[in-house]
């Protein structure tokens, strides 16, 4: 079957939904000899970084859910993933979904204490984790077995693997979080229905450019490589895992596999950012992919300066030089993006503009009780999605907190514009109200000193309100061959404006050796006020 009509099947197929594309796809008539998924480690003896069909997908994917099911891992059953290697968490993904039970996929850089907790609160059935982790897990008690190693479940053998689970639409499919930088992280739960709402709007329009040959730079325990997986298998793209997200190896990667797509979240562009881009063949990249945090733009402009697109013109469609930034702001929460806005080498409109929301997302500007406030003001972001998360596992209490007026409150604030364009100003518990009607905005400063700053490559900015009175303190990471002695404190003083210019206490040059590399912005800010920021106090 053409990959355009299977994509108009796939998003009319009512029983599809996000734990059985790999089933339905293949249901549907596509090639067993197609795209499955490549990885950057060994899967069960075949070589890193060679593409696994769609059938040997299958087939492993088979193998793991056969050994699952000899362990006694039914229908609706919590299993804890943790993992590295992209192959292990999506792998296990797609076969515990194929038994109906609920992957709980974990980030691998969480602290083992924080990771034993979270298991015990999941309350399931057991825990898959590789070696590595399987070790870090050892005296902790988790409430549950360990049942292997991921890889041992590839041992398996796919012909006892039971008939794949008929889902219905509100089943839970899976279980993600968010960082955990602070505490226990929040369980996010999503359903089969309403991870795949995104998805099947999608496959009702033209397939985009850039989404043939992709590179996956998100973390694999994300929600969005969840998203990710599945619609690459319903467009039938090729799509290579990266396990590790590091600047230099996503650069590694454009080089030598050639996508035409590379999809990951801000604190990725940052890493790139690093580094001279004109030294890498990166012509082979139309479409960057953003999503989770909104990005700055002297890294998007970094990016669409290299690469090229497709434009349509009368005289039919021509190769442009430059690639294509798509932004977004989405969350675990989410399910996907909610906004998008395209930035091409000359579009101008950023000034952390995120664009106009999705056709399946409806989104209001709210004040602290629920009620819509006038285009233009400053408000708190609510969000009404068939994409949206069915709640917080085990955890009703934080689940209602974040409900107001029927409306699911992401956190962010934001303004919309007349034009029905919104602008992401900050998280609500990064901003600080300064009294007399103004509130300072950290995200906001944070891309005013990097357009004014051409010889910083990132920074954090940190505002609080300290005896009384509101302090800011400034990061900066520079540019490679930047005068570290230099003091640039008028300039970020200027570049913040008068209001938090008046506040601000100190700027701190940082090391990009220093710099943790983490899975959002968020997570990198709180590593970095209390690295920094708690030394420069002491």
């Amino acid at each position: 079957m053409r990959t355009r009509g299977l994509r108009g099947t796939l998003a009319a197929d009512t029983e599809l939904g996000a734990g059985n594309v790999l089933a339905r796809v293949l249901a549907h008539g596509a090639d067993p000899d197609g795209p499955g998924l490549t990885f950057d480690t060994a899967v069960d003896g075949h070589p890193a970084e060679t593409p696994l069909t769609l059938g040997r997908l299958d087939e492993r994917v088979a193998a793991r859910a056969a050994w699952l099911h000899e362990r006694g891992v039914r229908p609706r059953d919590p299993v804890a993933v943790w993992a590295t290697a992209a192959a292990d968490m999506v792998l296990s993904f797609l076969a515990l979904a194929r038994l109906g039970a609920i992957p709980a996929l974990m980030n691998g850089k969480l602290r083992p204490e924080i990771a034993a907790e979270y298991i015990r609160r999941l309350r399931g059935v057991g825990v898959l984790a590789d070696d590595a982790h399987t070790a870090l897990l050892a005296g902790h008690d988790l409430g549950v077995p360990l049942l292997g190693t991921p890889a041992q479940a590839g041992t398996g053998d796919p012909a006892t693997a039971p008939a794949h689970y008929r889902h219905h639409p509100d089943d839970p499919i899976v279980i993600t979080h968010t960082s955990g930088t602070t505490g226990v992280p929040k369980a996010v739960l999503h359903s089969h229905a309403s991870l795949f709402a995104a998805t099947r709007h999608l496959l009702t329009m033209p397939q985009a450019q850039g989404t043939t040959r992709i590179l996956n730079a998100l973390p694999a325990p994300h929600t969005a490589t969840v998203l990710m997986v599945n619609q690459a298998l319903g467009n039938r793209a090729q799509m290579f895992l990266l396990s590790e997200q590091g600047g230099e190896r996503v650069l590694d990667a454009i080089q030598r596999w050639r996508p035409d797509g590379v999809f990951g979240f801000s604190v990725t562009w940052v890493e790139l950012a690093r580094f001279d881009l004109s030294g890498y063949d990166l012509d082979s990249v139309r479409l960057w992919f953003n999503t989770g945090d909104a990005s700055h733009e002297p890294h998007i402009r970094r990016l669409v300066a290299v690469g090229w697109h497709d434009t349509v013109t009368r005289d039919g469609v021509a190769k442009v030089p430059g690639s294509v930034f798509i932004d977004g702001l989405g969350s675990s929460e989410m399910g996907h993006s909610m906004f998008h806005i395209t930035h091409r080498a000359d579009t101008d409109r950023y000034g952390r503009c995120i664009g106009r929301p999705y056709q399946f997302a409806k989104v209001a500007v709210l004040d602290a009780d629920g009620e819509p406030v006038p285009v233009g003001e400053v408000g708190f972001l609510g969000i009404d999605s068939p994409s949206l998360f069915r709640g917080y596992w085990n955890d009703s209490v934080t689940t209602h907190r974040f409900r107001q007026r029927g409306w699911y409150l992401t956190g962010d604030l934001v303004r919309a514009d007349a034009d029905g364009r919104y602008y992401h100003l900050d998280r609500a518990v990064d901003s600080v109200d300064a009294g007399a009607g103004r509130h300072f905005y950290t995200a906001l400063s944070e891309e005013r000193i990097l357009a004014a700053c051409p010889d910083v490559t990132d920074c954090t900015v940190v505002i609080v309100a300290e005896a009384g009175a509101v302090v800011t303190d400034v990061l900066l990471e520079l540019t490679a061959g930047a005068d570290e002695a230099e003091d640039r404190t008028e300039r970020v003083r200027a570049a913040l404006g008068p209001d938090v210019g008046a506040t601000l206490r100190r700027v701190v040059p940082v090391r990009s050796a220093d710099i943790p590399v983490t899975v959002t912005g968020k997570v990198r800010k709180v590593v970095l006020r209390e690295r920094y920021l708690t030394e420069a106090n002491s």
